[in-house]
């Protein structure tokens, strides 16, 4: 982590599913490693939410959700540490499912 500390993501291109759902793929770099990767997007709606700042009233403000989803091989960003459980298998699988779980906020 102390020569990496940040994963990204950088989208480039997006599919339309339907209303709701998209893929939208882009470059994830973990470690320093760059792949294609798409993440699986669902539009969760919106909806006003009040906002306070320095104890003003500045809301509502309109949030929207989002829910992203991808599965990776960790071995294909440079990350193969592993160990062996006492009674078999490993402590950590091949596979990872990243899960983004976000909100936007509307502006003026």
């Amino acid at each position: 982590m102390t020569n990496h500390p940040l994963i990204t993501f950088e989208g480039s291109d997006v599919e339309v599913l339907s209303g709701h759902e998209f893929v939208v793929t882009g470059d994830l770099t973990i470690r320093g490693v760059s792949k294609r990767v798409p993440l699986k997007v669902t539009y969760l709606g919106q909806w006003p939410t009040p906002w306070w700042e320095d104890g003003e009233d500045k809301g509502p403000k309109m949030r929207a959700g989002f829910l992203a989803v991808a599965s990776i091989d960790r071995r294909e960003f440079g990350i193969s540490w592993n160990g062996d459980l006492e009674r078999g298998g490993s402590v950590v699988g091949n596979t990872v499912q990243i899960t983004i779980d976000a909100e936007a906020i509307q502006e003026g």
